[in-house]
């Protein structure tokens, strides 16, 4: 059994937000903003504190506020206590095997890629509830808010994570037949300079890079039509009004009923690739393990190389 731990050494543990927030700031006022306090409440909880200690935390400068000696010695525990705590409560929420699991994907990739396979995974396991969020606020796997995530990563991730790549970030101009029409029987790469293309504010060198690796150099800039998301860059092609480019497999339906084109063949491959991504401890937990087998199945063991034909056939 372990040792009682002695609970009368310790302050009002309350007080101590206020002393953290102030210590980091050097402003009672900013630290009591941040916790949505009043200036006299965090007063209120350094002065507990030091009453507690016996020893003075701040001494006053004019106007502001700065740490004693004694506050610079204690604020590194403090706030080392506050890391540790927030971490094992993120971790306890992680384990819970009685919350949804929650799965992050950007917009298209949710829509076209995973959204098809849910209904089948949650048909096989009845008892399992599921959120996707498609808002994280930015383009890194958010750990705190999600389980697993569906998302692009141009390097391996860190070794806290486990990683399953799924397919590359391959590079492909679609459109419909009648747009690739107007190209003509065997339309050159550089055609495409100056025909109406469609630019994803995220993926702006997109077309950059497609064209360089084509050996393509535009003359001039091309009449892009700039969008904040691939699937509304997929919605105008699929309306004929300008070519887009596909960064992996999400128009596999609409190429194989012919509703878009490739209006020439030039791929190109850029580095890093889509992928399932996780914690790494928690790879092993059964309905996370469950989700990736689920995702995975009927694509190539080699992840990334997995080719058009066996994605489509995981649909």
């Amino acid at each position: 059994m372990q040792n009682r731990i002695d609970l009368r050494k310790l302050p009002p543990l309350k007080s101590l937000k206020g002393f953290e927030a102030a210590t980091r700031y050097q402003s009672i006022r900013e630290a009591a903003d941040e916790l949505c306090l009043t200036h006299p409440a965090v007063s209120h909880q350094v002065q507990l504190i030091e009453e507690a200690l016996g020893i003075a935390l701040f001494a006053q400068e004019g106007r502001r506020i700065v740490s004693t000696e004694e506050g610079r010695v204690l604020y590194p525990y403090v706030r080392a206590a506050f890391e540790s705590l927030i971490e094992g409560v993120e971790a306890a929420h992680r384990h819970a095997t009685d919350k949804p699991l929650r799965v992050q994907a950007y917009v298209t990739a949710s829509i076209r890629w995973l959204a098809p396979r849910v209904p089948g995974f949650l048909k096989a396991y009845p008892n399992l509830r599921m959120t996707m969020n498609t808002c994280a606020p930015d383009w890194e796997f958010d750990d705190v808010h999600a389980d697993v995530g569906l998302v692009y990563c141009e390097t391996p991730p860190l070794a806290k994570y486990h990683w399953t790549p799924l397919f590359d970030y391959s590079l492909t101009p679609v459109c419909t037949p009648e747009r690739a029409a107007l190209l003509g029987e065997r339309p050159a790469l550089s055609d495409l300079v100056d025909q109406p293309l469609i630019r994803i504010h995220t993926e702006r060198l997109n077309w950059d890079t497609w064209f360089a690796s084509a050996g393509v150099t535009p003359a001039s800039t091309p009449p892009y039509i700039q969008v904040d998301t691939l699937a509304v860059a997929l919605e105008l092609a699929l309306a004929g009004e300008a070519i887009a480019l596909v960064n992996g497999p999400f128009v596999e339906r609409e190429l194989a009923s012919g509703q878009l084109v490739r209006p020439v063949a030039h791929t190109a491959v850029c580095p890093g690739a889509w992928g399932l991504i996780c914690r790494s401890e928690l790879k092993d937990s059964p309905r996370i393990a469950n989700f990736l087998a689920w995702m995975t199945a009927g694509l190539s063991p080699q992840g990334a190389s997995a080719d058009a034909a066996s994605i489509a056939r995981a649909l």
